[in-house]
């Protein structure tokens, strides 16, 4: 089989060395790169250039429109029986290509994902993050693995398709805002063959700093009603999970806030948020501690998966107020 790799590009040149000093690494062999740098104003060309010699490689620099018609723009000009889409912040381990080849000849999967992991490469804030966004004590159970909640719907970090579902689905329909979830969800609905391949695992960066993690958390809240409004049969209770944790998260800080500074005292109400708030920061750090064996990354996933429920649920309920009660466009 072979595979065309599309990877959009935007201000990020570091990262795309990294990537692809990875993939000049693969053992299989038949596949060709395909950077598409969206608009960039710091950019990667001379980078991308330096590897020109070593991978079956082509370079495109567009207007920026964003990374879904950025991998538009890929799927188009790409001469592969697969396309696979890496996120520019990606690790590729070495028998990566392999793994799916020999999978996907097994079994016949007309788009699959993959599962990401941390680096031993990684600062232990990266590793953090990761751990928030794999665990199965936060949202990490609804984006999928062995035993993901619900439908299972790639990531475009870490995401194949292949040309006949281009064929006959054609690419992204949003640019930003769930543009991943939209186009599984389509592959689905036209009577493809979606699954998970848990061998191709991939090492993703995310952001290195918590500040920038929220940031990209707040998003993902905001694109889940964004799913919603193209197919609102997609939206499950357990979406509303990180919303009800925030409202949880405010509602006991505000009681102990009025209990120790007011003298207004609701002991019982308070112990028991107090308790319940207790116990899970504990599970989460000794399941932090047991798949990371390291205490100061276990207290840095507690901060991390605080910070991705808070942040997904405030989204979530932004864009829930305006685009579904209020109905604004």
């Amino acid at each position: 089989m072979f595979f065309s790799i599309i990877i959009p590009l935007y201000n990020r040149p570091q990262e795309i060395d990294e990537l692809l000093f990875t993939l000049v690494q693969q053992g299989y062999p038949e596949f060709e790169v395909l950077v598409i740098e969206d608009g960039s104003t710091n950019s990667a060309g001379k980078i991308v250039e330096s590897y020109r010699d070593k991978l079956n490689l082509r370079y495109f620099f567009k207007p920026n429109e964003g990374q879904g018609f950025s991998r538009n723009f890929g799927f188009e000009r790409a001469k592969g029986d697969y396309f696979i889409v890496f996120d520019s912040d990606c690790l590729i381990p070495a028998n990566y290509l392999q793994l799916v080849n020999d999978y996907l000849s097994l079994h016949k999967l007309d788009a699959y994902g993959g599962p990401d992991a941390a680096h031993v490469s990684f600062t232990p804030i990266q590793k953090a993050i990761s751990y928030s966004m794999t665990s199965p004590l936060t949202t990490g159970g609804i984006r999928g693995n062995k035993k993901h909640i619900g439908q299972f719907h790639p990531r475009s970090f870490n995401m194949g398709v292949s040309r006949e579902v281009w064929e006959a689905v054609g690419g992204y329909k949003l640019t930003r805002l769930g543009e991943d979830i939209e186009y599984s969800i389509r592959i689905q609905r036209a009577g493809f063959k979606i699954g998970l391949i848990p061998e191709a695992i991939v090492y993703h960066k995310r952001r290195t700093d918590f500040s920038q993690f929220y940031k990209q958390l707040h998003f993902f809240g905001r694109a889940r009603i964004n799913i919603y409004k193209h197919f609102p049969s997609e939206l499950k209770l357990v979406h509303f999970f990180p919303a009800l944790f925030t409202l949880f998260l405010i509602f006991t800080v505000a009681l102990n806030f009025l209990q120790g500074f007011i003298l207004f005292r609701i002991p019982l109400v308070t112990w028991c948020c107090n308790f319940l708030l207790g116990v899970y920061v504990l599970l989460l750090f000794f399941h932090a501690w047991s798949q990371s064996k390291s205490l100061r990354v276990a207290g840095l996933g507690v901060v991390a998966a605080m910070i991705q429920l808070t942040a997904y649920g405030l989204g979530f309920m932004q864009d829930f107020w305006k685009k579904v009660i209020l109905n604004k466009k």
